[in-house]
């Protein structure tokens, strides 16, 4: 009793929203470490179900991101996997792109709408990204993903980034593997997804991601570790954006990077031992299941329903546990594997 109350004094939430949001950070931070994105857009849906304002929601959800991108990015560094240049490139883009997206959200705050405009583009967004993962997951096995004799991802860069790359409008810039990309480009990456991040609450790592080994052209290694740390970095701009209107939960905050300082160490030591082909496929099927369980938050809300709102709180936790747990599985079955070699 004594530690309830001196949790709720500290964090102003009940003991079960504590539990709650320690784990649900977990799993996030799980996600943040293994894909370099994929945790983030899980928080705001969730605020918005509980019934937190979209301002409050997303303050919290930017604040969130830049303290579980900092402990996922000082793992990825150890391992090389980090191009800071482009990462400081694309740092200007995503700042104006985020103030943009701020500016967005307070006024359909103002107007009363912020909360069904966000709910509606997590739907489409969340679906669209979750059709695109889960295809290339299919298709993968016979282009991407192969491992070599070391048990090394083969990090070729895309057709499409080639071709993109072969466009020489300057300046253009040399990256840390010694490639080129246009200023121009990485600029417009940047925009976008800092516009993504502002308006949804998000570090963009479900975009940012994609569009750094797709569209600019890196390995996948060092796009997953560079989307960290712009995910470092956006989350930093976008708290204090939403700081400064006095919106973030600092309770909410707290619980959650409890939970994800240990998922995230546990996500990225796990990218040593887990061939991520093997996870992808659920990774995409659960963004397609949180974009059906929002739009079953924002249906119970336009239809007076709370079982609907009951009903798209357990699909979006069961699908993060699912996925989570199949990570935690396939790695532990490889470091099995792993010692009984060594043995």
């Amino acid at each position: 009793m004594i530690e309830s109350i001196l949790a709720f004094e500290l964090l102003g939430l009940g003991t079960d929203l504590i539990v709650l949001f320690v784990a649900f950070g977990f799993m996030v931070g799980v996600f943040f470490g293994f894909f370099g994105m994929g945790g983030s857009f899980l928080v705001t849906p969730a605020l918005l179900i509980l019934g937190y304002s979209a301002p409050v929601a997303i303050g919290s959800s930017m604040a969130f991101v830049f303290g579980t991108a900092v402990i996922a990015t000082m793992k990825h560094h150890d391992a090389g996997q980090v191009d800071y240049r482009l990462g400081a490139l694309m740092f200007v883009g995503i700042t104006v792109g985020i103030e943009l997206g701020s500016r967005l959200v307070f006024g359909l705050e103002v107007l009363g709408i912020a909360n069904v405009v966000v709910g509606v583009a997590y739907v489409v967004l969340l679906a669209a990204i979750g059709v695109l993962f889960t295809r290339s997951a299919l298709n993968q096995g016979d282009d991407d993903g192969d491992t070599d004799d070391d048990g090394d991802t083969d990090d070729e860069v895309p057709a499409i980034a080639r071709k993109i790359q072969s466009y020489n409008l300057p300046p253009m810039m040399t990256l840390a593997d010694g490639s080129k990309a246009s200023l121009w480009t990485i600029s417009g990456v940047g925009g976008g997804v800092g516009l993504v991040s502002g308006f949804l609450g998000v570090g963009g790592g479900f975009v940012r991601m994609p569009a750094i080994y797709y569209v600019i052209g890196t390995s996948l290694a060092a796009a997953v570790g560079t989307s960290l740390f712009g995910g470092l970095m956006s989350g930093a701009v976008g708290a204090f954006t939403y700081g400064r209107a006095g919106v973030i939960d600092l309770g909410i905050v707290t619980a959650l990077l409890i939970g994800s300082s240990l998922g995230a160490r546990i996500g990225s030591s796990a990218t040593a031992y887990v061939n991520e082909d093997d996870v992808t496929i659920y990774f995409g099927i659960m963004l397609l299941v949180a974009s059906l369980a929002v739009g079953l938050g924002e249906l119970s809300e336009w239809l007076a329903m709370p079982v609907l709102d009951r009903a798209s709180f357990v699909l979006l936790i069961g699908s993060a546990l699912f996925v989570c747990a199949t990570i935690l599985y396939h790695g532990a079955l490889a470091v099995r594997r792993t010692r009984s070699v060594s043995a």
